[in-house]
């Protein structure tokens, strides 16, 4: 199977989260606010900073992950060339894998992943880049769920 990945947009990306971008005008501030959940109001949020590699090309997804009480932000904090693999999940509490979508943002633009959403690990494509993650985290087994998947290849 072979992923075209698609502009991101939030309409397209409403499914799985929200889409957030840096304001067109200056000292405009905007707030991002509405995706951010935490269905475990006792676990503090966790906020991490990542050097991200980026991945050999062409890119295969190998595993797929979630974080079943927690959405889950990804702000670049560089300009950087990355690829976000989502997919829905079954009734079976699954990835459907054949309904995967990829997305490649725009400069500027983050996401936060819903609460359950099944997604590929942070994908970059060209060079390290620096990004903050944020999330809530206990550390227990229940912050993240991963599984390995059949080879999934996205198509640049």
């Amino acid at each position: 199977m072979a992923l075209v990945p698609r502009p991101l947009t939030a309409e397209a990306f409403a499914p799985y989260g929200e889409v957030f971008a840096v304001p067109e005008a200056v000292g405009v501030r905007t707030s991002f606010d509405r995706g951010l959940a935490n269905l475990k109001p006792h676990v503090p949020a966790s906020l991490s900073i990542i050097l991200a590699a980026p991945v050999p090309q062409p890119v295969v997804v190998e595993v797929i992950e979630r974080h079943v009480f927690t959405s889950q932000s990804l702000v670049p904090m560089a300009a950087a060339r990355w690829v976000i693999v989502v997919a829905p999940g079954t009734a079976e509490d699954r990835p459907d894998l054949a309904a995967a979508e990829a997305f490649l943002p725009a400069p500027g633009q983050g996401i936060t992943l819903a609460p359950g959403t099944w997604h590929a690990p942070l994908t970059v494509l060209d060079a390290p880049s620096p990004f903050a993650l944020l999330m809530w985290r206990d550390y227990g087994s229940e912050d993240e769920e991963v599984i390995a998947i059949p080879p999934m290849m996205v198509a640049l």
